[in-house]
């Protein structure tokens, strides 16, 4: 059970990856996503990069694809729901920047294990006049095939994914859930506070 949660979480870090500036206008959600799949895969079978002493620069390279296509701030105004408005811009600011560092450092510690699983692109739906996508992929292990869902929207001309959805569960969803139960029994600082202490402990692997 472990190792399969471990293998979801770095499934959903490689498909929340960008793709290079070239490639940014991807006409649809499926271009944007497969192009992602084959560059971080690319990355990741870099016989250099995997040298120990690469590792951060291989780790500072995700990142800045990371950076480029997952859409942190409506991923965090969606997972605070009602909470969002309750903020403060200092408050706003402070929880992206934890909410995108956590998330972040939690996908690199995972995709780092990627093992050579096979993709297929099933289907893709667009809606909301063209501003929205979804891509449906499969990943098959030598175990189970995975099916992920990756929402997207289209916004300053390409496409952010700000939603993934694995095994029918939501990640928005699920922090949605999650921090509401933390700041209506204690409060939003304490749910600050408890990010920080995770982030320490996702940076420390």
């Amino acid at each position: 059970m472990k190792l399969r949660k471990t293998l979801l979480f770095m499934i959903v870090a490689i498909y929340s990856l960008s793709f290079p500036a070239a490639k940014a206008a991807a006409n649809t959600p499926t271009d944007a996503v497969k192009y992602t799949v084959d560059s971080v895969l690319n990355l990741l079978k870099d016989k250099e990069l995997s040298a120990p002493d690469k590792k951060e620069e291989r780790r500072t390279r995700i990142s800045s694809l990371i950076r480029e296509r997952f859409d942190f701030r409506e991923m965090a105004r969606r997972s605070l729901a009602r909470h969002w408005k309750k903020r403060t811009p200092e408050e706003e600011k402070e929880f992206v920047a934890i909410f995108s560092d956590l998330l972040e450092a939690s996908y690199i510690s995972k995709i780092e294990a990627y093992t050579d699983e096979r993709v297929t692109f099933d289907k893709e739906v667009i809606k909301g006049k063209g501003k929205y996508g979804v891509v449906s992929t499969t990943i098959a292990t030598k175990a189970v095939d995975i099916p992920i869902d990756y929402k997207v929207k289209f916004k300053n001309g390409k496409w952010w994914i700000y939603d993934v959805v694995v095994e029918g569960v939501s990640f928005v969803s699920t922090y949605r859930s999650q921090y509401n139960k933390v700041i209506v029994k204690e409060s939003f600082a304490k749910l600050i506070q408890r990010m920080k202490n995770k982030l320490n402990e996702v940076n420390a692997i």
